[in-house]
C-alpha cells in the first residue's frame, strides 16, 4: 500500500509521460553573437548536460504461442494437449468483506457471484499446485478454411509443458461500476511509479489505497512473478467489458439521456487516461473480449437492440482496447435463447461483427466448433459464492481445481449455510 503522496507522484508521473508522448526534442540554445559573443569565454571543456529524470524501465515480458512444438527447452519437454482446455472466470473480487457484506441490498448478490481476495488467493495457489498452467483462449482455436475453401474454426494443439494441463482465465465485468465503489471493491487501475499495473481504492476508514494485493489483476501479475512457470507463455487473461460505466475504472461512456461539452471533454480526457493502461496490459499478456455495451441479455434482446448496443460497444470500448474475436454473453444468456442446436438471426449478426468465439457459464468446460457458421461456443467455470457453497451431491463444485472447504472464508460471508459436510465432521 502507497500514501496519498505516492498516488500524487503517480499521477504526476503519468501526466509527464503523455505530455512527453506528444512532444519532440527541443533544439540546443542558438550561439550567442555580437558584442555579448565576444565577452563570452570558451571553456576548456563542454559542460556536462542536466541529467533527464528516469523514466521507470519496463521489465521484459515474453509473450509466445502454445501451438509450437518446441521440444525441449532448457529442461522443459512440451507435449502436446488435445484434451478439454478448462476455463475459469470471476468477477471482481472483494478487497474489503466488512463493506461488501454489511447486509444491504446488494450483500446476497456479492456473496452469490464474487469471491474475497483471501479466496481467489487460495484458488490461485490450487491451480497452480495441482499443475495447471495459463494459456490464451486466443491460442485455443482460430480460424482457417475448408476443402472447400469456406471459413471454419479449428482447435489449434496446444504444446504444453509436460505433466501441466491448460487453463483459461477470464473476468468479467472489470469496468469498476458505480455501485461497486461503496461494496468493498477497488476503483480503478492506474500505472505505478514501477510502470506496473496498481489498483487504487479507498479503504472502509475512507484513506486512499493503492496496491497489489487487492484487485484480481495485479493479484495475478504478482502471482505470476512469483510464478512465472504458471504462465509458460506469457499469458494472463482475458477482460470481458461492458461500456455503459466505462471501462477499468475510466468513464470513457457517453450517456443519451444527459451530455454536453463539459461532460464529453471529461469523457475524452478518461480516454487519454486509460490508454496507457490498456497498453501495458496487452503488453504483460492480458486480453479483452466484449461483454455487450450494456450487459443485455442476448436471449432475449432484439436484433435491432443488440445492433445499437454492438455499435455502441465497437465505438465506445473496441475503439480504445481494439479488435477482439471474443464474446462473453452477460448473464450466461445464448443469443435467440439457443445457439446450441440452431444459429438464429443474433448470433449471425455477432458473428458478422467480427467474434468467433461465443461463451456461456456452465458446470464444465464444454466447447463445440458449429459447422454451420465459422464459430465456437464454449462455457466457463465459476469460482463464487453459489459454487463454493456446494450442492447436494459434491462438496463444492470444481473440485478439479481446489476442494471448496479449504476456499470458502465463511467467518467473513453472510451465514447462509453450506451443502457440504465441514471436513471436521466427514
Amino acid at each position: 500500500m502507497k500514501s496519498r503522496a505516492s498516488l500524487f507522484l503517480t499521477v504526476l508521473l503519468l501526466a509527464l509521460s503523455l505530455t512527453a508522448c506528444g512532444s519532440t526534442a527541443q533544439p540546443n540554445p542558438p550561439a550567442q553573437t555580437g558584442d555579448d559573443a565576444s565577452q563570452t569565454e570558451t571553456p576548456d571543456t563542454a559542460p556536462e548536460p542536466a541529467e533527464e529524470p528516469e523514466e521507470p524501465q519496463q521489465e521484459p515480458y515474453v509473450i509466445s504461442s502454445p501451438t509450437v512444438d518446441r521440444g525441449t527447452v532448457d529442461g522443459v519437454t512440451y507435449v502436446p494437449w488435445d484434451g478439454v482446455v478448462e476455463h475459469l472466470f470471476f468477477h471482481p473480487i472483494v478487497a474489503y468483506p466488512e463493506l461488501a457484506f454489511d447486509g444491504d441490498s446488494q450483500a446476497d448478490g456479492i456473496d452469490d457471484w464474487m469471491v474475497t481476495v483471501d479466496e481467489y488467493d487460495k484458488i490461485l495457489q490450487s491451480v497452480y499446485d495441482r499443475g495447471y498452467v495459463l494459456v490464451d483462449i486466443n491460442d485455443v482455436w482460430s480460424e482457417s478454411t475448408d476443402t472447400n475453401g469456406q471459413p471454419v474454426m479449428i482447435r489449434n494443439t496446444l504444446y504444453i509443458p509436460e505433466g501441466k494441463k491448460p487453463l483459461i482465465f477470464s473476468y468479467d465485468d472489470v469496468n469498476y461500476y458505480d455501485y461497486m465503489l461503496k461494496d468493498g471493491f477497488t476503483y480503478k487501475l492506474i500505472l505505478g511509479e514501477d510502470g506496473l499495473i496498481w489498483s487504487y481504492g479507498l479503504d472502509p476508514q475512507g484513506n486512499e489505497v493503492i496496491s497489489q494485493d487487492l484487485d484480481a489483476v495485479t493479484i495475478l501479475d504478482k502471482f505470476v512473478r512469483e510464478h512465472p512457470d504458471f504462465s509458460p507463455f506469457g499469458a494472463k487473461g482475458s477482460l470481458s467489458l461492458t461500456g455503459y460505466q466505462g471501462i477499468l475504472g475510466y468513464r470513457t461512456n457517453t450517456d443519451t439521456k444527459v451530455w454536453n461539452d463539459e461532460l464529453e471533454a471529461n469523457r475524452l480526457k478518461e480516454c487519454e487516461a486509460v490508454k496507457p493502461i490498456i497498453a501495458e496490459l496487452k503488453r504483460t499478456g492480458w486480453t479483452f473480449g466484449s461483454h455487450t455495451w450494456g450487459h443485455i441479455n442476448l436471449a432475449s434482446s432484439s436484433l435491432d437492440r443488440v445492433k445499437a448496443d454492438t455499435k455502441r460497444w465497437m465505438d465506445e470500448v473496441g475503439s480504445l482496447v481494439g479488435p477482439t474475436t471474443i464474446l462473453y454473453y452477460p448473464h450466461g444468456a445464448r443469443p435467440d435463447g439457443d445457439d446450441v442446436q440452431s444459429t438464429g438471426p443474433i448470433f449471425k449478426y455477432l458473428q458478422e461483427q467480427g467474434f468467433r468465439v461465443f461463451a456461456s457459464v456452465g458446470i464444465s468446460s464444454y466447447s463445440k466448433i458449429k459447422t454451420d457458421i465459422c464459430a465456437v461456443i464454449c462455457d466457463r467455470l465459476h469460482p463464487d459464492g453459489t459454487t463454493l457453497r456446494g450442492s447436494d451431491k459434491v462438496i463444492g463444485w470444481y473440485s478439479q481445481f481446489y476442494d471448496a472447504r479449504d476456499i470458502i472464508d465463511l467467518d467473513v460471508r453472510p451465514n447462509r449455510g453450506v451443502k457440504w459436510t465441514p471436513k471436521s465432521a466427514s
